[in-house]
């Protein structure tokens, strides 16, 4: 059922947001979770994330890109799902493309926060799964708090709103959602960190007689990525995480790969 869906919307990151890597610094997006700097002026994002269920064998990509507008106070950027559900369809498809923006309200000392707002297009297609089947809202409040010169962690909190949502046969209902999560990032050195991410989602689902059931899922996710820096400003970072279900989402694991090319525009 498409329920599959939001709840791994929200626990595997299908929004992320990233930011130009600092001197010594990675300040990357993380997997699960939103890292709250936005894109520095003339530097773009590229962003990609390939998560496989081995249970169920889902498997969700997202490409995200990101551009300062004009500079890092305001963040443009979009988010592109693709995504099959094994129970509901063999066939993978796009699903719900997301339009957002951030905006930098605090980025001094060793504390960052930039609330995300984002619109959620009913692009995917909700009978096999794959989307809502109707317009979005989303709102998520990420903080980045530096702990010390070693470690970091970042904060997340959101709600996702759906007025009009459709359940695989038609039937329409409004649902909402929340999700949440923090992460603990370890600099092991300038181009390799050690992650360690918790998130979780709690979302309602349209059933074929109208009522709605709320659908909650829990993951943590130790994982690694390593930052490559090149003389032309082309920075890459490649990444690799275990996303394990806890609690609701007990007896699920998968592996996540992660790739972002971030580059200067002018």
């Amino acid at each position: 059922m498409w329920a599959r869906l939001i709840a791994a919307s929200f626990a595997l990151a299908v929004l992320p947001q990233g930011h130009a890597a600092e001197a010594k610094k990675i300040q990357d997006n993380s997997f699960l979770l939103e890292e709250a700097y936005n894109q520095e002026a003339g530097v773009v994002q590229h962003i990609q994330a390939f998560t496989y269920m081995k249970q169920s064998k889902d498997w969700f990509y997202t490409f995200t890109q990101e551009w300062p507008f004009p500079d890092e106070t305001h963040q443009l950027s979009y988010t592109l799902p693709f995504l099959r559900l094994n129970d509901i369809s063999s066939a993978g498809g796009v699903g719900d493309i997301a339009l957002n923006y951030r905006y930098q309200a605090i980025l001094k000392d060793r504390v960052a926060f930039s609330p995300r707002l984002s619109l959620v297009l009913p692009s995917g297609d909700y009978k096999t799964g794959r989307g809502a089947g109707a317009l979005g809202l989303q709102v998520n409040l990420p903080l980045s708090l530096e702990v010390s010169d070693r470690f970091v962690t970042h904060w997340n909190l959101g709600a996702t709103y759906t007025p009009n949502s459709r359940s695989i046969n038609g039937t329409k209902a409004n649902t909402s959602g929340t999700n949440y999560g923090a992460s603990v990032i370890y600099l092991a050195s300038e181009g390799f960190n050690l992650m360690l991410e918790a998130a979780g989602s709690a979302a309602q689902t349209v059933q074929p007689d109208g009522t709605r059931t709320k659908v909650r899922s829990f993951f943590i996710n130790p994982g690694v990525r390593f930052a490559y820096d090149f003389s032309s400003g082309l920075q890459i970072v490649s990444g690799l995480s275990v996303p394990i279900g806890v609690g609701s989402s007990s007896g699920q694991s998968g592996v996540l790969l992660y790739l972002s090319f971030e580059h200067p525009f002018r």
